[in-house]
Parts: C-alpha cells; sequence; structure tokens
C-alpha cells in the first residue's frame, strides 16, 4: 500500500513539474517583433461622406485626413483609393463594385477598407414618409425599409469578403444632420438610432469589421452636455418646432452661410464641414489602434 502512494506522489510531482515548465515557458515567449508596413493600401468606399463633400479645405474629407494621421503615426507611405459617390445607397455601392474592375482589384489589394453606407437608404424613406405619415404609419414604413437595408448590407458585406477576407473593415454610423433645428422631433433620431442599430448588429457577424460610432458626436454638435441640449429643446419648443414641416425643411437646406452644429457644412447643411471630417477622423483612428494589425507585419 505505501508503494502505491509513493508512485502517486512521483506522478503527482511530475505533473506539477510539467505544469510549471510549460507555464515558465508561455511567460517566457514572446510575440514576434513588428515593424511598421512601409505602405499601407487603404480604401474607401460608400457614399458623399466617402466622397468629402462639405470639406471646405477641400482635403478629401476623413480619406485624406486618416491618411495623414497614418502616416504621421507610422511614419511610411499610405496610399488611398476613394470610390465615394455622393447619393449612393447600398445596393449602388454593391453594383458599382460588381461591375467596376478597378474598384473589385483595389479592395482585394487593400490592407484596410473604411466605409460609409446607410444614410441614403433611410433619407429616401424619410423623404417619402415622414412630412405624410402619422407616427405609427412612420414607425411602420421604416421598419419596413429596415429590413430591406439590412438584406442589401449583408449582400454589399459578402461581395466586400469575397474580394477581401482579410483586411480589417471600419463602417461608420450615420447621423442627424438637422438635430440642432429639431431636437424635439424625435421620428429623425429613433430611425437614425435604428439604422445604426441594424448596421452595428449586421457587422458584429464578420470578422475583423468594426463599427465607428460618430452619431451623437456629429448630430449633437457643441451641444454635447445634457444641460446644452436642454437649452436647445427649449429654445426649439419656444419657436414652436415639436414639429416639422417641408418649407422649414428646405429653409434649412437652403440657409446658407450659417448653421447651429458648428460640425456641420453651410453650403449645404448637411454634409461634415472640416472640422466635421475631423471628428470623423477622430473616432475611425482611434477605433484602428485598437485593431491595428493591418499597420504592421513581422520582422524578418
Amino acid at each position: 500500500m505505501l508503494k502505491k502512494q509513493w508512485w502517486l506522489i512521483v506522478f503527482l510531482i511530475i505533473g506539477i513539474l510539467g505544469a510549471l515548465t510549460a507555464c515558465s515557458q508561455q511567460t517566457n515567449s514572446k510575440p514576434a517583433p513588428r515593424v511598421p508596413k512601409k505602405t499601407i493600401h487603404l480604401v474607401a468606399l460608400g457614399d458623399s461622406l466617402t466622397y468629402g463633400v462639405g470639406d471646405q479645405q477641400n482635403n478629401g474629407g476623413y480619406v485624406g485626413q486618416i491618411k495623414t494621421r497614418l502616416q504621421n503615426h507610422l511614419h511610411n507611405q499610405v496610399v488611398t483609393s476613394n470610390y465615394g459617390v455622393s447619393g449612393d445607397r447600398s445596393d449602388q455601392i454593391l453594383r458599382r463594385l460588381d461591375q467596376q474592375t478597378q474598384f473589385q482589384k483595389d479592395v482585394k489589394q487593400a490592407d484596410v477598407i473604411v466605409m460609409t453606407v446607410g444614410g441614403n437608404d433611410l433619407l429616401q424613406t424619410l423623404e417619402k414618409e415622414l412630412l405624410v405619415n402619422s407616427q405609427p404609419k412612420l414607425q411602420t414604413a421604416i421598419d419596413k425599409a429596415g429590413n430591406t437595408y439590412q438584406t442589401k448590407l449583408i449582400k454589399l458585406l459578402r461581395t466586400i469578403r469575397q474580394n477581401n477576407p482579410q483586411a480589417p473593415l471600419f463602417v461608420f454610423s450615420i447621423y442627424d444632420p438637422v438635430y440642432t433645428y429639431f431636437p424635439t422631433v424625435t421620428a429623425i433620431n429613433d430611425s437614425i438610432e435604428k439604422w445604426n442599430q441594424i448596421t452595428k448588429a449586421t457587422l458584429a457577424k464578420y470578422p475583423q469589421t468594426y463599427f465607428v460610432d460618430i452619431n451623437h458626436q456629429l448630430s449633437y454638435g457643441q451641444y454635447q452636455t445634457k444641460a446644452s441640449r436642454e437649452k436647445l429643446v427649449k429654445a426649439a419648443n419656444q419657436a414652436n418646432r415639436s414639429s416639422i414641416s417641408q418649407a422649414e425643411v428646405v429653409k434649412i437646406m437652403d440657409g446658407k452661410g450659417k448653421n447651429l452644429n458648428r460640425y456641420i457644412s453651410t453650403a449645404d447643411n448637411f454634409h461634415p464641414n472640416h472640422a466635421g471630417y475631423r471628428l470623423m477622423t477622430k473616432a475611425l483612428y482611434q477605433k484602428m489602434l485598437k485593431h491595428n494589425d493591418f499597420m504592421y507585419q513581422e520582422r524578418k
């Protein structure tokens, strides 16, 4: 009996020593050293926000700004290809990717991909429904359009991944360009929140695909605190803006030269200005730093 117990003790000691050795090896093992890539290929696709509409400095919107940020961070070269087209919905972005050979080639060779999508899909529905329907009917229309948008987005994401399964894909949220004028009109804000939830949930099903949320930053503008937004709501109520009319929207869109949101272009009161694109770039850059494998290669 004692002999048997002795062997059990020996096996136990051997097991403990083996575990300690394995743990020590894991502790001492270091990841392979990495160096920044000499050249990073960034492909941007989407709508007018990717094209850079509203950037009064003609700096290419967020595409030009993120290029500068990455180059300053890595001290290398960043080559960008911009496939943003104003007014494009998700299905139109997909059509261009399906039909344009150079577009496909650039996506395949990309180290990193960035996209703006969804805004025009929602705008198409809001233009039809917001000013003519009651809240319940509007909600029904938004829900139906949201399902359609999700189906189109899935097709677009599948095609991107078929062309490039590896490159991280960063996708921006959408925002409310007229929030500062109509902070009490919840139909627009609720629709945008729903759209962003659809995009975020859909992206979560794909590897290396990340949601960049710029909704509140761009929608609220300089009114980022609760107190400042309460003052904005009070002013809107005093101006009798508890509802929205087509005439008011047209007036705002035509009111060039001023905007209540300091990050929205005064040229059309819809797209970001240079400062607005800077906010987008900052959010994108911070997300990229958290998922930065595309920036580096193993040291040879």
